[in-house]
């Protein structure tokens, strides 16, 4: 299947099953390639990432910003049991991260899985597919164990 049907598909599967985030970045890449911007798809490859954790970072620190949460509130979540599983957890999480990150740069093809599951997790158990990343670090977890009992 070539990419200009992939990325229809995936357009219909976003509109189909509500998932618009899918649905849009799979219309863009579509515009992009139609219009015979292509030469940009290097760059979004190598920093799309990037820009979109700098985004997700942006509206995790606008409560911040804007004075909804001040020092008093960071000493205690710091403090507190749901604040010292919050840093675990954000650990655990990078590491998965990373390790997800590392299986997309060996296999790349993996993502279609990942958006496939994404759209099973919207649709059955009513998810948001903002961990893509995250996704790919519980595979690479899982590929992992599975080669360990093997």
């Amino acid at each position: 299947m070539s990419g200009l049907a992939m990325l229809i598909a995936l357009l219909v599967i976003g509109v189909f099953f509500r998932s618009n985030l899918i649905a849009a970045a799979a219309l863009i890449l579509l515009i992009l390639k139609l219009v015979n911007l292509q030469f940009i798809f290097p760059y979004l490859e190598k920093r799309g990432l990037e820009i979109g954790l700098l985004f997700l970072i942006i509206s995790i620190l606008v409560p911040l910003a804007s004075g909804k949460i001040d020092s008093k509130d960071i000493i205690y979540t710091l403090t507190s049991l749901p604040g010292l599983m919050a840093i675990l957890g954000g650990a655990l999480a990078t590491h998965l991260n990373g390790e997800g990150l590392k299986l997309l740069q060996v296999d790349p093809a993996v993502i279609f899985g990942l958006v496939f599951g994404s759209i099973i997790g919207i649709v059955l158990f009513n998810g948001q597919p903002v961990g893509p990343l995250m996704a790919a670090g519980i595979t690479a977890l899982f590929l992992e164990v599975i080669y360990l009992i093997k």
